[in-house]
């Protein structure tokens, strides 16, 4: 969301995500600490002094790595779900010869 949005308020993201605003501010500050997100200052037309939550190299880096890992994940889950579907249809078709040659008298 931060870098989709980088000039969304603590408040609007604690809304997004449904998490309470102190727990938006204790991980956005732990990612600050991290190097993973960096803040910059900036006015908005309201004259307003506002922030803008940017993802710094490192926090590109990190963000890739998950996504990676999530699609090394997801992808042995659907290899492990297509060997399970696989030996239930294998299952099913021997029980379903099994009965035809029962009925045949074989």
């Amino acid at each position: 969301m931060l870098e989709r949005n980088p000039d969304i308020s603590q408040r609007e993201l604690a809304r997004a995500l449904d998490v309470s605003l102190g727990g938006v501010n204790y991980a956005l500050r732990a990612l600050i600490s991290r190097g993973m997100v960096k803040v910059q200052n900036f006015s908005r037309s309201d004259r307003k002094l506002a922030y803008a939550y940017v993802l710094t190299p490192q926090g590109l880096a990190e963000k890739a790595k998950l996504a990676g890992s999530f699609l090394l994940r997801k992808l042995a889950e659907y290899e492990s779900l297509k060997l399970e579907i696989e030996s239930l249809q294998k299952l099913m078709n021997d029980k379903s010869q099994s009965v035809q040659d029962l009925n045949s008298g074989d």
